[in-house]
């Protein structure tokens, strides 16, 4: 710090010296966790922070955040009675101040609020500020009185409740981390506790590592001690697990790869945070590890990322090709997209500004199907499928077997239950439950799978309501096709084989001359067309595979990340895709940035072998997970489609949320800007309504409703379900 007393101390001891440092460009907030409309206000959009010297009171300072105006703003203000253009701050250890980050890597100073409630606190982003700048402030904050003005967050006596290291049975002979003591002999000596070994061989380690936990029931991260990290290989195969120990308990962390860790990096911090869950328990604990060094960062995840694939897929990571390894450690870099083709604007105010008293109260407005005289669905079963029209705002539930119609209601902006199709039955009057249904001919038919016959795909008539044709086509099939055309052609996928579907045709349906079946075991699990009718099929191996037609081999194959695609969505004009996995979503940028073909897709060039594109996932945050408290397990991702209309939002479910993304802020890589609701039942599936993108349809289990987007809400405790705070801020004081 004596290189800060230097640059500061001639107008540190100058008593003509009215300002010790200053900061000119900033945003200053409240900070309000207990509120129900918003937990940050922005008070000064734009704003400087000076410290100033008080000069009638010896060795007393104020921090003062001046409000900054555009050019000709301040002269609107004339005309009012009461401006507010400066705050001032008398400088003690009642303030409670201390220094924080944005996700962007943006320095913040906080201070209590001591006007307001005592859970208030007062935020300034100094935004662009190098990290000599802060640190002065901060200096200039904390010098003028002693050291013990600097804010301190608790500390714990000892690390979060114990908790068992989950190994498997045949190498699991310690219970839990931190043993008791071991009796004392009779000689009188105390023997020292036994150290736990690792689960395996470290084949990774980095020493002086901070090891920190998430208190849920004080919102930050706490540190657990400086520990050495390792990833240790036990037995034959490629089983990993994630280890921390000291010198004195030995191994006081292991926890077993898994997916459901749900692995986050910060590169600006740097830092690694997952989540666990403990063996036979659906709590979720959330974990940090920070590091000394970017370069030891960069080691730490270049091995993890190597360590997860080989786990996931059980197979040596050396056996990839040199670029595809190179695509798969790319993922998540933390660089620029191209070509956002988004205007710069003042998207971070936006995510964290009030709604309007009146937009608030409408975009809570959500309506089931409530009406008494309604046919109920048969049976005990549960909705588990929901597809929604394109004409007519019309949308369909797959209950059991039967089929619930539900229609928008203008006058409260909600769906209404308008019928059911009952007991689909096959042509020759077998019952069945579909497994999948998709609307066809402008939502005039539907076309469902039977699950007892894969070789086949039945066609009903909506307005009649029941099935009238059987469709004799090929193995298991996923099918996807232009429901916003009179095209009557779909496209299908088996395992290892595409097609076209004619249902003009007599006999079988499939169309010979546009059918390619590939070597080896594809796996192919979902499909997806352009509005141009181009192709991107997904498989349970995680592989992309972009074709301009059926019958031809892929433009662009992009290999697996490792875990297995459950869905897959793109944007009209095939530029982005989202594939669904279980615990994330994967975006990728269709455009070749570089060489011969810059500038098309790959759906029409491949990519070249050392400029493949960088996938990005799409996460939920650690400590929103430990929140949520349980395993994440996304259901099919959906951009929002309609005529003539760019797609700006990503729709997902997990559980008992709805989660959207703001697609804008995805493409400029704010990649956990997300909003949040949480129902009383389980989400099945949501979707936008066609031609909109403010307006959800969510199915419940045993619901259907419609949902304004502005009632998704900021992930918080509160927002979460987690139950009411405690009296104390909301801000992740330790250690970020």
């Amino acid at each position: 710090m004596n290189i800060f007393r230097s640059l500061i101390g001639k107008v540190w001891q100058d008593p003509n010296a009215a300002e010790v440092v200053k900061i000119s460009t900033g945003q200053l907030f409240l900070l309000r966790p207990g509120n129900i409309r918003t937990s940050r206000e922005c008070i000064y959009n734009e704003a400087l922070a000076t410290i100033r010297r008080v000069p009638t009171v010896e060795h007393n300072f104020l921090l003062v955040i001046t409000r900054v105006y555009e050019e000709g703003g301040q002269e609107l203000l004339e005309d009012e009675d009461e401006t507010d253009e400066e705050r001032e701050f008398l400088i003690s250890h009642e303030l409670e101040f201390r220094t924080d980050k944005t996700p962007e890597g943006d320095p913040t100073f906080v201070w209590r609020d001591l006007a307001g409630d005592v859970d208030e606190f007062f935020e300034f982003v100094a935004i662009g500020t190098n990290e000599p700048t802060k640190l002065s402030l901060k200096f200039a904050c904390t010098v003028p009185c002693t050291s013990e003005f600097v804010y301190k967050p608790p500390t714990m006596q000892k690390p979060p409740p114990r908790r068992k290291v989950n190994r498997p049975p045949s190498t699991s002979s310690v219970e839990e981390v931190n043993p008791a003591p071991s009796s004392v002999p009779s000689k009188g000596k105390a023997k020292a506790p036994e150290r736990i070994p690792l689960p395996g061989p470290s084949i990774f380690r980095l020493e002086e590592v901070e090891l920190y936990h998430w208190e849920e029931g004080q919102q930050n991260f706490f540190q657990q001690g400086i520990v050495e990290a390792n990833i240790a290989k036990q037995g034959q195969g490629f089983n990993y697990f994630l280890c921390a120990s000291n010198d004195t308990e030995g191994v006081v962390l292991s926890h077993r790869f898994h997916p459901s860790m749900n692995p986050k990096y910060a590169p600006k911090i740097p830092s690694f945070t997952w989540n666990y869950y403990q063996e036979g328990d659906a709590t979720s604990g959330s974990w940090a590890l920070k590091f000394h060094s970017e370069e030891h960062y960069s080691q730490f995840r270049a091995m993890y990322e190597r360590c997860a694939w080989e786990d996931i897929n059980q197979v040596s990571f050396d056996k990839m090709k040199e670029e595809d390894r190179r695509y798969i450690l790319s993922a998540d870099e933390d660089v620029e997209m191209l070509d956002a083709d988004i205007e710069d604007e003042e998207d971070e105010e936006e995510v964290l500004s009030e709604l309007d008293p009146d937009e608030e109260s409408e975009s809570e407005e959500e309506e089931g199907y409530e009406d008494e005289d309604a046919p109920r669905m048969i049976g005990g079963d549960s909705n588990s499928q929901l597809t929604v029209g394109y004409k007519g705002d019309r949308a369909y539930v797959v209950r059991g077997n039967n089929i619930g119609v539900f229609a928008h209601n203008s006058e409260s902006n909600s769906m209404k239950y308008d019928g059911t199709i009952s007991r689909l039955a096959t042509t020759k009057g077998k019952v069945f439950k579909p497994k999948s249904v998709m609307l066809h001919d402008q939502d005039t038919k539907m076309i469902l799978m039977n699950p007892t016959e894969p070789n086949s795909l039945f066609q009903a008539d909506i307005e009649y309501g029941k099935i009238v044709e059987e469709w004799k086509v090929h193995d298991d099939i996923t099918t996807s096709f232009a429901q916003t055309t009179q095209e009557q052609t779909l496209v299908g996928a088996s395992h290892n084989a595409l097609f076209r579907i004619d249902p003009r045709v007599s006999g079988t349906k499939m169309v010979d001359s546009q059918y390619k079946q590939y070597a080896g075991k594809n796996k192919f699990s979902g499909i997806t067309t352009t509005a141009s009718g181009k192709l991107a099929v997904a498989s349970e191996k995680g592989d992309l595979r972009l074709f301009d037609a059926i019958g031809k081999n892929a433009k662009t194959a992009l290999p697996p990340l490792g875990d297995p695609i459950l869905g897959i969505d793109v944007t009209a004009d095939g530029r982005w895709i989202v594939a669904t996995t279980k615990t994330y979503l994967l975006l990728i940028d269709t455009l070749i940035g570089e060489g011969k073909y810059q500038g098309s897709l790959g759906f029409d060039r491949s990519f070249p072998a050392t400029a493949k594109p960088i996938p990005r996932r799409l996460r939920l945050r650690n400590e929103h997970v430990a929140y949520m408290n349980h395993d994440i397990s996304f259901t099919p991702a959906r951009f929002n489609i309609g005529e003539g209309q760019d797609e700006n939002a990503i729709v997902t479910s997990t559980g008992q949320f709805v989660i959207a993304w703001d697609f804008a802020k995805v493409k400029k890589g704010l990649l956990d800007r997300y909003e949040i609701k949480k129902y009383e039942d389980k989400v099945v599936q949501d979707n936008f309504k066609f031609n909109d993108d403010k307006e959800i349809i969510v199915a419940l289990k045993n619901n259907v409703i419609q949902v304004n987007k502005k009632a998704l809400k900021k992930p918080t405790r509160r927002s979460l379900g987690a139950g009411t705070p405690a009296s104390r801020s909301d801000i992740v004081n330790a250690p970020y």
